[in-house]
């Protein structure tokens, strides 16, 4: 199991030059990869270029770009500048955000993301194997049938023969597609104990064209904190899972909150997003079972921590994505290598 960092969102927090050496450090560490996240923020294409050139081998991954902030083409020469300019090292994770920030934020429907994301993956795939784009699907036409567009290639070569697709996927019909289409799965709220309902998913996927489990990478982002006081570990995370259970959606449609309702947590899922909905988001993070936040997180002692990350590796994960939910410098860089350390 090939360990990855996860700096989140860029400017929270950490200054550039301390978030650069959190990553030469994971470098040195051993570790596979470094991805980077966008939503209303910092935008991740930037911060990997801006990586690219500061490290050496360690691989750089979107997680993710968002596909209604970019038209299928412009992720593809994206995609291509970095792996060019990182001799070959990014990997390249999309996703459809969620409904607010489709249409509050990039003006785009939030409608039809399963044949949405089948044909931006296509599109994608054809632009960077360098082939002439010419596409008609339901969501994407190109070039448009009715104007002076004509179909183009791209003009510059990925470093990579095939660069790896990653999708961001929660829900069970994303999930299958993601077997079907893609080269690894980019789960949030991952848990490892729950595996086998996921199994199917991917299977289906994988009887419909998908590369199959041997180079499938499962690659979750797990947040972590490794502390002899378990409470106050578990503490950390609260925040973060009640924004994705409670806030991160509407009423009507929250992924996560359905996610772990699937985990077996529908009471709690409902308190949480209730108090969450009503402005009371202290509530709702003390409102979260110790238990879910074992479930989706890795914290605790050291002893625990290893036992856990033994289980995500039985689970079949290819690539855990740690992020370290400490709030200084120094905490982070030392979360860093004690997780280094118990992976080892």
């Amino acid at each position: 199991m090939r360990l990855g960092l996860h700096v989140g969102y860029w400017g929270l927090g950490l200054s550039a030059s301390e978030q650069l050496s959190l990553v030469l450090e994971a470098e040195r560490l051993g570790y596979d990869s470094v991805w980077t996240a966008e939503a209303y923020g910092s935008d991740a294409a930037t911060i990997l270029a801006w990586l690219a050139q500061a490290t050496t081998k360690i691989k750089l991954g979107s997680a993710i770009f968002q596909m209604p902030g970019r038209s299928a083409a412009m992720t593809a020469m994206t995609a291509a500048t970095i792996d060019q300019l990182s001799g070959g090292r990014m990997l390249l994770g999309i996703g459809s955000s969620g409904p607010q920030v489709a249409e509050g934020w990039h003006g785009q429907r939030f409608a039809r993301q399963l044949q949405r994301t089948r044909e931006y993956v296509a599109v994608v795939r054809m632009a960077l194997a360098r082939e002439r784009v010419e596409f008609h699907g339901e969501t994407l036409q190109l070039p448009l049938p009715d104007g002076p567009g004509k179909a183009l290639k791209l003009t510059i070569a990925p470093a990579q023969e095939r660069m790896p697709i990653y999708v961001a996927a929660i829900g069970p019909r994303n999930t299958e597609l993601t077997a079907e289409i893609a080269d690894g799965w980019l789960p949030t709220l991952f848990s490892p104990e729950h595996v086998s309902e996921f199994r199917p998913l991917l299977d289906a996927g994988f009887a419909r064209g998908g590369v199959g489990y041997d180079a499938f990478d499962i690659a979750p982002t797990v947040n972590v904190m490794i502390s002899d006081d378990l409470d106050s570990a578990r503490d950390a995370m609260r925040h973060f899972v009640a924004l994705y259970v409670g806030g991160m959606g509407s009423r009507r449609q929250n992924f996560y909150n359905a996610l772990v309702r699937r985990y077996g947590f529908e009471a709690a899922a409902e308190k949480v997003q209730d108090l969450y909905l009503e402005g009371r988001t202290d509530e709702a993070a003390a409102a979260l079972p110790g238990e879910l936040i074992d479930t989706v997180s890795l914290v605790g002692p050291a002893d625990r921590v290893r036992e856990r990350l033994g289980v995500y590796r039985d689970a079949g994960v290819g690539t855990l994505i740690v992020s370290p939910m400490a709030w200084s410098f120094e905490e982070r860089l030392e979360q860093l290598r004690l997780v280094a350390e118990l992976a080892a």
